[in-house]
């Protein structure tokens, strides 16, 4: 699956954790989560429309496409372990263990990744 910037991985990411797997979300809702203007959301969907990520009717709820589900919840899954990790094997506080794991689940390859999380199941956390 083609790699998006990391502001679209964001996008995605706020669709799941509202809800988007299962039932469609509303631009509104998203732009308050990441604290955007609604047009800021209108450029990303169209972006994100255009990659296969989501459909959306003129001015209708968004959808997540399969596709898009799959990429959203990878990212929030690479959030939720890092967040753990940084957190609780760590010692970081939940705060900052948040703001820099979002930092690096955009970052770290998934061949990277999937060793990390196979690392980090020795160590029993989560």
């Amino acid at each position: 699956m083609e790699k998006i910037s990391k502001s679209h991985e964001d996008y995605l990411e706020a669709i799941v954790m509202l809800g988007g797997v299962t039932a469609p979300v509303r631009a509104v809702d998203v732009a308050t989560k990441l604290g955007v203007s609604k047009a800021s959301v209108s450029k990303a969907i169209s972006v994100l429309k255009e990659k296969g990520f989501v459909d959306q009717p003129f001015y209708g709820d968004i959808t997540l496409t399969e596709d898009g589900r799959e990429y959203g919840t990878k990212v929030l899954d690479r959030h939720c372990a890092l967040t753990l990790f940084l957190n609780k094997a760590l010692g970081i506080d939940k705060h900052t263990a948040e703001e820099e794991a979002c930092l690096m689940e955009h970052a770290i390859s998934d061949d990277s990744f999937e060793k990390w999380l196979a690392f980090i199941d020795k160590l029993d956390i989560r």
